[in-house]
């Protein structure tokens, strides 16, 4: 696969940028930050991650993917034990039912006990638009009365938050360790996204299949997969997730507050725009 110098030049500075956000990360004791250095990492990771997406996506134009045939799943019969016991019918387990809840429960304590590994996500996170927003009201601004009874104890308002309080960055150093593999392997995240444009390109195929059948009278009654909604692209629509107006867009009134990894993000919006509008076929 051969990069563009557009991509290889957004690789470089998205691995500064990782090197500086892991060095104030290493500033806490490994397992919590202080609340202010926490929000700062995560203001510049969300829209590093965003665009290391994009360059994923740029990266995998004119990757030929040659998946198996698809094989639908055989819909696997539900165990009637659990039933009877939540009835409070007693079970007998045969042999070959005991050993095999053994193998699960040894397989599952191996999972469990295995290191935790985040993947970086392909998709970008979409917008609920059903979602109401509530109005957060602070703790410290609630109505001083607790009750009409002046002989109540008198409880004091909760502290504000302080930027020193310690937050847990488990997540956070995940999410750190997920970008850094995905930026120092990005031939095999193209090869991922190309397989999984693939798999979706045939759902969508299948789901129109199944769409006409539905509406022919082929089919008796609704199929599950004529219904079943899937996400169009990769990217969702609008302003990439944590990304600011580029100092060049018309609509940028403060180009002051536009800082390094915006111009990162909006070269890299383009990039990968470009590429789901114009695949090369050749």
């Amino acid at each position: 696969m051969e990069r563009s110098p557009a991509i290889d030049k957004n690789w470089e500075a998205l691995k500064r940028l990782l090197a500086m956000l892991v060095g104030m990360a290493e500033l806490g004791d490994g397992v919590t930050l202080p609340r202010h250095l926490h929000r700062a990492i995560l203001k510049l990771l969300r829209p590093a991650e965003a665009a290391a997406r994009r360059l994923i996506i740029a990266a995998a134009r004119g990757l030929v993917v040659t998946l198996p045939p698809f094989r639908p799943r055989k819909p696997k019969p539900k165990p009637v034990e659990p039933v009877l016991r939540s009835l409070g019918i007693a079970v007998t387990m045969s042999h070959a039912d005991h050993a095999r809840a053994e193998a699960a429960k040894r397989a599952a304590a191996k999972r469990a006990a295995r290191p935790r590994v985040l993947n970086l996500s392909l998709l970008d996170p979409l917008k609920n638009p059903f979602r109401i927003r509530r109005r957060y009201v602070p703790a410290r601004t609630v109505p001083r009365i607790m009750s009409l009874d002046f002989s109540a104890p008198y409880r004091p308002l909760p502290a504000p938050p302080s930027p020193d309080d310690p937050v847990n960055a488990s997540r956070l150093a995940l999410r750190l360790e997920a970008l850094g593999r995905a930026l120092d392997d990005l031939p095999g995240q193209a090869q991922r996204f190309a397989r999984w444009k693939v798999r979706h390109d045939a759902a969508i195929a299948r789901q129109r299949e199944a769409r006409a059948a539905v509406a022919q009278g082929k089919q008796g009654g609704q199929n599950r997969a004529a219904v079943r909604f899937r996400r169009i692209s990769p990217l969702r629509r609008g302003r990439p997730p944590g990304g600011r107006l580029s100092r060049y867009d018309p609509h940028a009134t403060h180009p002051r507050n536009i800082r390094e990894i915006d111009e990162i993000l909006a070269h890299a919006h383009a990039l990968a725009v470009y590429a789901l509008e114009s695949p090369d076929t050749s």
